[in-house]
């Protein structure tokens, strides 16, 4: 079965063997320039955790970064009185969200050729990259990402019109926290519970609106990943991650591609376009 048979069966796709050792090494060397040049003292506390649905809710921090390219602690990584606890390198849970527009290295391997065949194997015409994130999954102390489909967070009209590519620089294993998902569950999940944009003047930035879903039972499957490897994942396709209780690192870069043509951007995503940047179109560059 080929990756796109696979995705449209599952919700989900495999693609391996993408990126190589060295082009690997050279995205680790990047992401550690950056994290070294993040000023820690001065940094907003932002902590990202998927358990805790009102952490977002008036961090401002977190929601212009859309054009931007900013730190997101672990919640393990600060005691109680926001100080960092760990060492540098291990403190953050991500930085994102346009390192796919403003860092020449991950700039050079969001808009790589492979990435561009497989959009079109998978028939976008329009693909524009909304945002971009590089995951650590720290050791020890990399938390959980409950179950949850990304157009919860990303919201376009047709829904179904947002495939996210999680691109593993680690080998993910269920040891360290790779991804878990339910096979054909796009096919099946709305999209009525929501993370949005108020637009309030005083008050929460962001919050959750529509009935949570509630995942319990569904039966979950583990998708170990090379590394090098990609995994396509379907809007709507119901995914998770555990703790990373283990030694071992578990880093991916992930982008989030919306084929535009024909869709709508809804104005209530908390990632919006700013007038100064727009989402850049994949093919174009």
């Amino acid at each position: 079965m080929s990756y796109k048979e696979e995705f449209a069966e599952n919700g989900y796709a495999l693609v391996e063997n993408v990126f190589n050792d060295e082009e690997i090494a050279e995205m680790k060397e990047a992401i550690k320039q950056i994290v070294e040049d993040f000023d820690f003292d001065n940094l907003p506390k932002s902590i990202f955790a998927t358990s805790d649905e009102k952490k977002h809710a008036k961090d401002e921090y977190f929601v212009e970064s859309g054009a931007e390219v900013r730190g997101f602690f672990e919640e393990g990584a600060l005691n109680e009185n926001g100080e960092v606890i760990v060492q540098k390198q291990f403190a953050l849970n991500k930085v994102g969200h346009a390192l796919h527009w403003l860092n020449p290295v991950f700039k050079k391997y969001s808009f790589h050729a492979k990435l561009k065949e497989i959009m079109k194997n998978l028939d976008f015409e329009v693909p524009q990259i909304v945002q971009s994130m590089y995951i650590f999954k720290q050791p020890r102390i990399g938390g959980l990402v409950n179950e949850h489909i990304d157009a919860t967070f990303l919201r376009a009209n047709p829904i179904g019109n947002l495939v996210g590519l999680w691109i593993a620089l680690d080998d993910a294993t269920e040891e360290n926290g790779c991804l878990h998902f339910v096979p054909g569950s796009h096919k099946t999940t709305t999209a009525d519970y929501s993370f949005v944009r108020t637009y309030k003047k005083e008050g929460p930035m962001v919050e959750f609106r529509g009935p949570k879903p509630d995942y319990t039972g569904l039966p979950f499957v583990p998708v170990p990943v090379k590394k090098g490897s990609l995994v396509l994942i379907h809007g709507l396709c119901v995914h998770k991650s555990e703790s990373n209780t283990s030694d071992k690192t578990r880093h991916a870069y992930t982008m989030h591609i919306l084929e535009s043509k024909g869709a709508q951007w809804l104005k209530e995503n908390w990632l919006q376009q700013t007038p100064t940047y727009s989402f850049p179109n994949l093919f174009d560059h």
